[in-house]
């Protein structure tokens, strides 16, 4: 990098600053700081939704994936539209009919005040590190890139996030988003154009890159599963038989995930809740549910393309040897830095910090949230606090958890070989669980506080043991059994203690309940076009497997 391309990133990382200061000026309260008043439209929210599944843990991650298995991570992808049917129909217009700004405030309001905290202590943790992922993967890039030591890296990057985020609260989040969407998007998209150059052309990419997993194992000496263009894996189901990514653990495995990560995860939620009403935020679903697929589709052949490179030039991948083996979630920056000319190796990097910022701000923005509504407001705060405190300490919170979260960044390194694959099992540890503890109250009126705390420890500890003394499952199953486990021990511990109160109109499903949503559209209309595409999926990775 030189001067040029720095002055790109530092450009930007200014105007971040700047739009969130402005931004932050009209804000009064803690409403506004963590809902933007209700008043953000619904095309932003989904753009900004898209923003944070696509972090850095994807445009790093999703090639090193590509690159060393294949293309069988688009089956994961197979299972949103289901999930963002069954979020509309189920959990979010439940939130929305509350005028919640804590997801987790639904659970006192169906079980009681200790389901409540119980759930969302465990977020806050279970978040926090996750993210830690998502700074730990910008943060090695950049120590690769230009040198600077591991822990300045993480430093700065999480000190530009923090005080945007700050300053700006979820209003800055959502906005931020849209912009570095754009960014991210064009990153990748220059990375695909120049690679492709790179090879000859289109047809050179796909005519070289079903040989990338034996370039990579004659270079390193290693055997691997290559899958090459096959997109979609029949052959197994992933309970022993070593197919981690099957067709059956990718779709109802990502199905069980995408339903409690957009469904009953504050980071994703929050945003939804800050539309002005349940269309709205139904919109913002729908919107997600179509563009995420080709936005996957993209930098996925972002992949390919870097694939087909290292085929014609092998002599590459010494440049991915690390200290501790190949570090294949360098690919991109390393390809970027050897073909890119000076200003657009600026502005891909600005996209790699991009996706690492729109992670990171919805997440300590959500963690602040909830610790502010759900314990400090909750356990410590009598009576109601002025608007003026509301706010300072809502962005008191939000320093800290961006704290915490870069600080989890250094013990997350070797939990597996793609930084994709961490993120999500770490995930779905907790997602079935938390996922049942939901379903428990809004699909059931037998469902009682007892039951759902004792589920949910169930289905985590099931899972775990799962991760520790049965391998072979594919992690991905764990987001379906947690689940069902946690519904089963639920349901059964309910049973056999105290009733729930009988009063619970609004807090579970029942025959004419959508009513009091006041729908303005038709969505079963809307239901079946989204189904509809998720089929049409299937048969376009499909027909990726004759190519290979």
């Amino acid at each position: 990098m030189n001067l040029m391309d720095w002055g790109v990133v530092t450009i930007y990382m200014a105007g971040m600053v700047f739009m969130s200061w402005w931004l932050g000026r009209k804000q009064t309260d803690m409403e506004s700081y963590y809902l933007g008043g209700n008043k953000l439209n619904w095309w932003s929210i989904g753009i900004s939704t898209m923003a944070t599944q696509c972090s850095t843990n994807s445009l790093l991650g999703a090639p090193a994936f590509i690159i060393t298995v294949g293309l069988l991570w688009l089956q994961y992808e197979f299972a949103l539209p289901f999930a963002m049917i069954v979020i509309m129909l189920f959990l979010l217009p439940f939130y929305r009919k509350l005028n919640l700004v804590s997801v987790y405030e639904y659970l006192e309001h169906r079980f009681g005040v200790g389901a409540r905290t119980m759930l969302s202590v465990m977020f806050q943790l279970l978040r926090a590190f996750a993210t830690g992922v998502t700074v730990y993967g910008i943060s090695i890039v950049l120590q690769e890139i230009i040198g600077l030591p591991f822990i300045w890296s993480v430093i700065i990057l999480g000190l530009i996030t923090i005080i945007y985020d700050m300053l700006g609260g979820m209003e800055a989040v959502v906005w931020s988003d849209v912009i570095q969407m754009a960014v991210l998007y064009l990153g990748i998209i220059l990375c695909v154009y120049y690679s492709i150059d790179a090879v000859g052309g289109l047809a050179a990419v796909f005519q070289l890159f079903p040989e990338t997993g034996r370039t990579i194992a004659e270079y390193t000496g290693r055997a691997n599963q290559f899958q090459g263009l096959t997109a979609v894996d029949f052959s197994g189901h992933g309970l022993g038989d070593g197919k981690t990514f099957g067709f059956l653990p990718m779709l109802l495995g990502g199905f069980f995930l995408y339903v409690s990560y957009y469904g009953t995860d504050q980071t994703q939620v929050q945003r939804e809740l800050s539309s002005k009403d349940c269309d709205d935020t139904n919109m913002s679903l729908m919107l997600n549910g179509f563009l995420r697929f080709p936005l996957v589709l993209t930098y996925c052949f972002m992949g390919i393309c870097i694939g087909a490179y290292i085929v014609e030039n092998p002599g590459f991948l010494e440049s991915l040897r690390t200290a501790d083996g190949m570090e294949y979630n360098l690919a991109v920056p390393k390809f970027v830095l050897a073909n890119l000319p000076h200003g657009i190796i600026g502005l891909v990097i600005v996209a790699l910090f991009s996706a690492a910022m729109s992670s990171l701000d919805s997440t300590i923005n959500s963690l602040s949230a909830t610790s502010m509504k759900d314990i400090y407001e909750r356990f410590f705060v009598k009576g109601r606090m002025g608007e003026k405190k509301q706010l300072f300490m809502s962005r008191v919170f939000t320093v800290f958890w961006g704290v915490v979260c870069v600080s989890f960044s250094f013990f997350v390194g070797g939990i597996s070989d793609s930084i994709i694959e961490s993120v999500n099992k770490i995930g779905s540890l907790a997602n079935g669980p938390i996922l049942a503890m939901f379903l428990l109250g809004i699909l059931t009126r037998r469902g009682n506080q007892a039951g759902a705390i004792t589920g949910l420890l169930g289905g985590f500890a099931c899972n775990l043991s799962l991760w520790i003394f049965v391998p072979s499952v594919s992690w991905m199953w764990w987001n379906v059994i947690g689940c069902l486990v946690a519904l089963g021990v639920g349901y059964a511990i309910s049973l056999v203690t105290a009733p729930p109160p009988q009063d619970l109109h609004g807090l579970v499903y029942e025959r004419g309940i959508e009513k009091e949503f006041q729908y303005k559209h038709n969505w079963p209309r809307y239901w079946a076009v989204l189904a509809g595409y998720g089929v049409f999926m299937v048969a376009l990775c499909s027909f990726f497997n004759r190519l290979g």
